[in-house]
């Protein structure tokens, strides 16, 4: 999961926030959610910890703050989705345990976002209060609704393909199906229909938001 979560980051970075092209998007969260619904939080901890190493020595410009930061913004979304989704095997536990990572990930990236910016960036502290409202409030909206929709699109065909290459067992062991996805055989239309008319609203808002920039 942590390679997957490597390359993904890698062929995904994008710059959304015109007014600041430090913050780029890519897709790595997905997996790294996926993997701690599979197997927990602390599994998706290691996960966000090896990823943010890699990229610190890869394609990363903002060194080990830039890496402390990947690691407080991926585990402040996953860890509580995972927590939440280990507790309640169902799609509401899903739904809700997203939603509660999306409000924390916003919440810490606010606070972090004031304290370490200011030190990698070289600008002013008050230059970034002014921006939070208006830049990383809704980057991390955004970021976090991009993230939860495309695993809700996504998690159960990549169970399907795991337990076929023997990578994912369908019985006994750490990696036991959870009962949600056992008992979800069918897709649910009404989840994906809404789920892809949010990721399609967050799209267009990006486009909208960096044309008014």
């Amino acid at each position: 999961m942590a390679a997957i979560a490597v390359v993904v980051m890698w062929v995904g970075r994008i710059a959304i926030v015109p007014a600041a092209p430090f913050l780029k998007y890519d897709p790595k969260d997905v997996v790294i959610l996926m993997a701690g619904f599979l197997f927990g939080p602390f599994s998706a901890f290691l996960v966000s910890l090896t990823v943010s190493l890699i990229e610190m020595f890869t394609v990363s410009e903002s060194g080990i703050i830039g890496c402390v930061m990947n690691v407080l913004s991926t585990c402040a979304f996953v860890c509580p989705a995972a927590w939440l989704y280990k507790r309640n095997h169902t799609i509401r536990g899903a739904i809700f345990g997203l939603v509660v990572g999306i409000l924390c990930m916003t919440g810490v990236m606010l606070l972090w976002n004031y304290f370490l910016t200011p030190i990698y960036m070289g600008i002013p502290r008050q230059a970034v209060a002014a921006m939070l409202l208006p830049v990383f409030l809704p980057f991390n909206l955004l970021k976090g609704t991009i993230n939860a929709t495309l695993t809700l699109l996504i998690y159960k065909p990549l169970v399907g393909a795991l337990r076929k290459t023997r990578h994912f067992p369908g019985q006994g062991g750490l990696a036991s199906p959870p009962a949600g996805v056992a008992q979800a055989s069918k897709i649910n239309v009404g989840l994906v229909i809404v789920a892809a008319f949010v990721l399609v609203s967050c799209v267009v808002g990006i486009v909208l938001w960096q044309g008014v920039a």
